[in-house]
Formats: structure tokens, sequence, C-alpha cells
């Protein structure tokens, strides 16, 4: 393939193949269906939001303390300290989940627990590890003390939430395009949001190629190997926010071939095809996208180790990626451009990659021109205190896929060097 011998840098030829790809749109306008749906918030964990979301309601909507302690008017504590405290009335306790049916006058302070509603007047709260009760206790039911020592003082709002503090009534709390974690579940449920519309999935169809190539149910005969591509790539797709459907084996046949693909193309959004994707003669995965519609193959052949025969397309407005039938290669090229195609597809806001810095153990060579991707064993370093990790590299060929099994993360060589030191400081990507 003439096209081969071009060999384009990895990021390059990603932009290259996202500037191909459209804008996500608000509907499918090829199929008239909603290009969102909308589900419960308890299901939406890595769900990309469809629609900014704004606070019905200002959280809190009442000021309430983060200590347990009295609430007091600042004012009245001005000046205390151990050797001269200073000495309110406590004339109640903050029932937790209700209002107090009482207010904070002057020298007057209320016993309240964590979470609990300022009294009318107060506006400060002292913590118990500050206060001491006098000997003097109430006979009223419950036998609270008629008096409360405060040792320190406490500047207003101290120890207090103020309403809204969190979020403004109206105010934009998670922008459309925000992947949904933990917190945001929380902040939904904290505002009453129990359903919020999400971008659709994206479809992702993964075809493996190969006449050797076996389900990894069967025993395979000398000659043979078990699919693993289907299933590490379905594995990123569906830890992406896709939706991997899988079309099977598919021989070394181009009639065969073609034909799964245009299937996997009008029925998803995606399509991956492994193997087939060197510069061989049985090579047949270049043609196929090209006969899948315009403009075709636009990068055959990038320049890094592993995946240098990665084949990247679009179709008809869908992009369509050979990738190495190597299975380290497959799946580190598959961090390198399938995960941003389906990033842009859901149109997630921009993250910042999970990355750690860590010390090299060892040198590692590399060519001139040529950006390598290496598996590394993070490994926790005791000695130093401001570089917490050594990296260990993973010395093992792109076909063995416990080389990335074992690894933690893939230590980037730039193309502008010709290696780096054992010792250096470098970036891990965490996969």
């Amino acid at each position: 393939m003439p096209e081969f011998l071009t060999l384009l840098p990895p990021d390059e030829a990603r932009a290259l193949l996202l500037s191909h790809l459209p804008d996500p749109m608000p509907f499918d306008q090829t199929q008239g269906k909603p290009d969102s749906e909308s589900i419960d918030v308890i299901s939406s964990l890595s769900r990309v939001l469809a629609e900014d979301i704004l606070a019905s309601h200002p959280l809190p909507d009442f000021q309430r303390t983060t200590v347990d302690g009295y609430a007091v008017r600042a004012r009245d504590t001005f000046g205390a300290s151990e050797s001269l405290p200073a000495y309110l009335t406590l004339v109640g306790e903050v029932p937790m989940g209700d209002a107090p049916a009482f207010g904070i006058g002057e020298g007057q302070c209320a016993l309240i627990h964590t979470g609990g509603m300022l009294p009318n007047g107060a506006d400060a709260v002292v913590m118990l590890e500050y206060t001491q009760q006098t000997s003097e206790v109430s006979k009223d039911p419950g036998g609270l003390p008629r008096e409360i020592e405060i040792f320190r003082a406490v500047a207003v709002g101290e120890n207090v939430i103020h309403i809204g503090e969190d979020v403004a009534q109206g105010g934009l709390v998670l922008h459309k395009g925000t992947r949904i974690r933990p917190a945001e579940i929380g902040g939904l449920m904290a505002l009453g949001i129990t359903s919020v519309r999400v971008v659709r999935q994206v479809k992702v169809a993964l075809i493996s190629t190969g006449d050797e190539v076996i389900n990894p149910g069967l025993k395979p005969r000398p000659g043979q190997v078990r699919d693993i591509n289907s299933y590490t790539l379905s594995a990123l797709v569906e830890k992406s926010g896709g939706v991997a459907k899988r079309y099977g084996i598919v021989g070394d046949q181009f009639p065969a071939l073609k034909e799964a693909a245009a299937q996997a193309l009008s029925d998803c959004d995606v399509v991956l095809i492994t193997a087939g994707s060197s510069a061989s003669t049985r090579d047949m995965t270049a043609e196929v996208i090209r006969s899948l519609g315009e403009p075709g193959v636009l990068v055959h052949g990038i320049n890094t180790r592993p995946g240098k025969p990665t084949i990247l397309g679009v179709c008809n407005g869908k992009a369509v990626i050979g990738l190495p039938g190597n299975p380290v290669s497959a799946l580190v090229n598959g961090y390198l451009f399938v995960v941003p195609v389906i990033e842009k597809l859901l149109g997630a806001l921009p993250k910042p990659e999970a990355n750690v810095l860590a010390r090299l153990t060892v040198n590692l060579p590399s060519q001139a021109g040529r950006e390598d991707w290496w598996p590394v064993k993070l490994i926790v370093n005791r000695q130093s205190s401001i570089i917490n990790y050594e990296a260990d590299p993973i010395f093992g060929k792109s076909n063995l896929i416990f080389t990335l099994a074992n690894a933690d993360g893939l230590l980037r060589i730039p193309s502008d060097t010709t290696g780096l030191s054992a010792g250096e400081i470098v970036e891990v990507l965490l996969i």
C-alpha cells in the first residue's frame, strides 16, 4: 500500500480523524430519533449530560452547622478564653430534621448537632470542645444545664453553612457535556433531581478478522489463536461511555468482510476492525473501508510503536478504524484513537488525563522520529516524599496480552528523542 509509507504522528492523525467527524447534534437526523434519553439519576453513572442543570432552589436552603456545639451570637463570645470564659444561658436544644421553635437573644445559646438548623438570632457555632457545662442543671425534662462556659471566641459565620453557599437558586450547577461521577449523582439528589437527560450512548461495532482466529470458548488447534481484541476493546468502549456490539469473527475473504463491515456501519456509529491492517498481500481492511463510503481511508500508518499499521477512516460521517491484530497494539491504539472518537460523539467536555509522575528505573531506547508507548508497572517509592512512584517498564512483544495486563500505565517517549535515561522523571498515563 503506497499510503502506508507515509506515517503520521499520532496527534496529527487523531486530529485529522476527529476533524472529519460531525459535531454532536441534538437529534439523529438520519433516523429521526432523539439523540438523548431521560434516565434515573441512580443509573446515570459515567453517562454524559445532554442539557445544562439549573438549581431550582438554593443549597442549602437553611443555615446549618458543620459541627456539634452551641449556636450563639458571635459578639457574645468576643474576648472569651480559657482564663476568662464567657457565660451564656442555654435556652434549648435544636431538634434534628426540624426548625427550632425558639430564637437566640443576648447572652443565650442553644445546643446544636452537625447539620442542625441555626435558630433565629444565632450567627455562629462554638465547637463542643471549647465549652463546658456548669454544675447548675435545669429541673426540666432532659436535664439540660442552665449555663455554658465558652473558652474560645468565634467570628460571625464560623462553623456555619449559609443559605445558597453551595448552590444559588437558578445557578448553573452542571454543564451539558459533563460526565456524571458519584459526586454529580450526590449533587443532583441534594437538589431533588431524580432523573436527567443524557446523551445516547455511542454504538461501536467490533469485527475480528483472520482465518486463524477462533472464539475464546474453543480449544485452538496448532496455528489457531483465541479472539482477544473483541473483548478488550469492548471493555474499553463500555468504560468510555459507548455500547459495544460484537459482529463475530470474519475469515480472510474480501466479500465476507465487506458485508460484515457494511452491516456494522449501518447499525452503529463507529466500526472497529482488528487484524488485516498490515501492509501484506492479505490486507483487506483498507480496501473495505474505501468501499464503504466517502472520504474513506484518511490515514494508513501511524508513526508510533506499538500500532504502526493502524488505519483511520471515515465513511459517510462515521469513523471506521482498522487496528492491528496484536492485542497490545490494538488496545494501546484504542486508547489513542477510539476513546477520543467516542468522547467527541458524546459531546463530552474535555477532561484532564489521569497521569502520575514517576522515576524511570532503566534506560529506554527509542528511534528518533517515532513515538513509543511502553507499558510500565508503578512501584511505590518510599525513599522520596516528592516522587511517590518508580516506573518499571514491562518488556514484551505486542502480541503478549499479559504485557499490558500487568501494567499500571503507559509511558510515552516523544518522537523528538532517542530514548529516556534511568532516573528521569516521567509522566505515566494510568490505564
